[in-house]
């Protein structure tokens, strides 16, 4: 067993004011828009089909089945006939848990969302300019992002108006999916209760749609009554082998160095070095389906092959694990940190959770035949490895399983049965 750790190198514990306060009225608005098909261009999937309470706020994928998909979770199909899905979401389906914290200032894997007054509305965002005013937070301003996203919610060209006016361009489709919203009589009351500056529901706008979701994203997914948030808080000490984790995450296995903070995150770039694999996050000139990580966003070389530090409170109930999903459970992500060399020669493609979608199988690892890209990015490596036993190993995994909130299957609203749309609910 390595050394223990000092106590003072532990974070503070989280509290209530730690996060944006929450209007409830716009939560449980949020709650029926987080399920309701109706934001999509098909009308064919929900923000919750792919981050569903039965699965931790996730879909339980290395890789999602996006639009044309049927079902949820690991047994989500990828459609038939002219409906199948045309690609797999090219990164892993990200948790949601405490986005609603007031330090959060960057999403998404490669951070293409950040807060910042570039564009004088308060983000730096793949919408640039086009993004609207009014965003509450950095949550709402990332839950416009996948309704007009073509392989996610808004479907393909030609098979719907959302599909085409995002053609046009990213903000031509806000418009229409808010006024979908606001005919519904159900919800147009519900907004005008909900906003005080919305009057009547002809008023509704995509902002108020968007900090709705965000509402409910940040109170639904808020959870810090874990054993190690009671051991953070002097209430009860942890104890045995997930004490031993504690340790050894605050010390020598060196976790903290990037799983830092009260959120468990330097909100920063990392190249882990994890197997590659899936359609790739391409850019318009990439020549092959790899995944850039941080490039993507910034352009900037020394960011090749890095991804955001994810937080890691109810991590147990998000599997698989990495930026595309590439370990389906703790041990093996743990084990891939300690050893990312020889993780990744061990790895093995069953490893991957990817449903079945032959007429693009041949896809999913064609990168790998790619010596001089696999060579780029064996290149590029920000872990130092570690000795780590077995022991110490099924420590580390029994305190991420201490970061597992006592309420963190009981949510505060929960998945709704119906829809004012009347459409399915997943």
């Amino acid at each position: 067993m390595l050394a223990t750790a000092a106590a003072a190198e532990l974070p503070r514990p989280l509290t209530e004011a730690d996060f944006h306060p929450v209007d409830p009225a716009k939560a449980r608005l949020g709650q029926l828009l987080f399920y309701d098909k109706i934001l999509s261009g098909n009308r064919n999937i929900s923000c919750g089909t792919c981050h569903h309470h039965s699965l931790g706020g996730t879909d339980g994928l290395s890789l999602g089945i996006g639009e044309g998909g049927a079902g949820v979770g690991p047994k989500r199909t990828a459609g038939e006939g002219d409906d199948r899905i045309r690609k797999r979401i090219p990164r892993n389906a990200p948790a949601l848990w405490n986005l609603g914290a007031k330090d959060i200032r960057v999403l998404f894997h490669d951070g293409r969302l950040e807060v910042s007054d570039i564009y004088q509305n308060g983000f730096n965002s793949p919408a640039e300019e086009w993004l609207p005013q009014g965003l509450d937070t950095i949550v709402a301003a990332q839950a416009v992002l996948p309704l007009v996203a073509q392989f996610e919610m808004a479907g393909n060209p030609r098979e719907n108006e959302i599909a085409g006016a995002v053609h046009d361009r990213i903000d031509a489709a806000w418009p229409i999916l808010a006024k979908r919203v606001r005919i519904i009589p159900e919800y147009g009351r519900m907004f005008v209760d909900a906003f005080d500056d919305i009057d009547a529901p002809e008023e509704v706008t995509i902002v108020q749609v968007a900090n709705a979701l965000a509402a409910f994203i940040q109170t639904e997914w808020r959870n810090f009554d874990s054993p190690f948030d009671a051991h953070l808080a002097g209430i009860t000490p942890l104890t045995g082998e997930a004490r031993a984790g504690m340790d050894l995450f605050y010390g020598e296995a060196g976790c903290s160095t990037c799983h830092s903070g009260p959120l468990m995150t330097d909100q920063s770039f990392h190249a882990l070095g994890l197997p590659a694999f899936g359609p790739g996050r391409t850019r318009r000139f990439d020549p092959m389906p790899r995944d850039v990580g941080r490039m993507g966003e910034t352009d900037a070389l020394e960011d090749a092959y890095r991804f955001r530090t994810p937080m890691l409170r109810n991590v147990a109930l998000t599997a698989p694990y990495g930026h595309n999903g590439a370990y389906p459970d703790l041990a093996s992500i743990i084990r891939h940190h300690a050893d990312p060399a020889a993780a990744k020669a061990a790895w093995t493609r069953d490893m991957a959770r990817l449903p079945a979608a032959p007429w693009i199988a041949a896809i999913d690892f064609v990168i790998q035949t790619d010596s001089r890209e696999m060579a780029r990015q064996n290149a590029v490596l920000d872990i130092t490895p570690v000795g780590l036993s077995d022991a110490d190993v099924a420590a580390l995994e029994a305190f991420l399983h201490s970061l597992t909130g006592k309420t963190a299957l009981t949510r505060p609203l929960g998945r709704p049965e119906t829809v004012p749309s009347g459409l399915p609910v997943d």
